[in-house]
């Protein structure tokens, strides 16, 4: 059966980059058809009537004429514009690292309708002025749970047994945690805490309803964040950009003006 010229779908946008003097190939996350791109011409034109409707962090609705190597953006209108999201640096930045983690996870063209909904959840509830750390922390790990990566965080990876309340082990190459007397044989596992572990249990087991109601030490945020940022790494084996710019930005934030 003939694929229709062209087509329409919902889409955030995710990433840009520049193409010739005036075009841009936008990737774009879509509900039903996973990842695509797509060329716009003439957006990055002073009068171009796509361009504030294709901006990053914009959910749109978007239509497209298929081409022989990559489809064309025809037209375009905002569904969501995230306005206070994009108005504050810091949480601009979280957007950005939730979607380039998206980007870096996903091929084109496989449908994953609970990792847009995921995406799109997480951008309003930054809007919506949650705690950027909890929320960024929620879609890390179910974000890994949406791709295959779920961590194991229950029971020992090595031995299979039940986890006692002490100091355990995560292991990024096992893809969970470790008990005491297994992680003596992984040089890669590091120590988690009691609290980070029921915290890490809490959030990918909780709908963020109810994971929203915690609240965690400076000290707790910090262990989760470098956890979560070991395992990511690992998987993706490569820095992300965007995680250096929101450290920068937060960095600056305590040294004040």
């Amino acid at each position: 059966m003939t694929k229709p010229r062209s087509y329409q779908t919902e889409a955030i946008i995710i990433k840009k980059t520049k193409l010739g003097e005036a075009d841009r190939i936008l990737t774009l996350y879509t509900p039903l058809r996973g990842k695509l791109q797509g060329v716009a011409k003439g957006v990055r034109r002073p009068r171009s009537k796509l361009s504030g409707h294709l901006e990053l962090l914009t959910y749109s609705q978007v239509w497209f004429a298929r081409g022989r190597n990559i489809d064309t953006i025809t037209g375009c209108q905002t569904i969501n514009g995230f306005i206070e999201l994009k108005s504050h640096l810091e949480l601009t930045s979280v957007a950005l690292y939730a979607t380039e983690l998206v980007n870096l996870f996903t091929a084109e063209h496989i449908e994953n309708h609970p990792l847009f909904r995921l995406l799109l959840e997480t951008m309003e509830r930054l809007t919506a002025d949650a705690d950027s750390r909890l929320a960024l922390r929620y879609f890390e790990l179910h974000l890994l749970d949406k791709v295959g990566y779920r961590p194991r965080l229950r029971q020992c990876t090595a031995c299979h047994q039940p986890l006692a309340a002490v100091s355990n082990f995560f292991c990024p190459p096992s893809g969970g945690m470790l008990c005491p007397t297994c992680a003596v044989e992984q040089p890669t596992a590091f120590t988690v805490s009691v609290n980070a572990l029921k915290v890490l249990c809490y959030l990918q087991e909780k709908d963020f309803a109810a994971a929203s109601r915690l609240r965690l030490s400076p000290e707790l945020e910090k262990e989760l964040e470098g956890l979560l940022r070991s395992y990511l790494g690992y998987l993706l084996e490569r820095e992300v950009k965007s995680a250096t710019w929101l450290d920068s930005l937060r960095e600056q934030a305590l040294l004040g003006p």
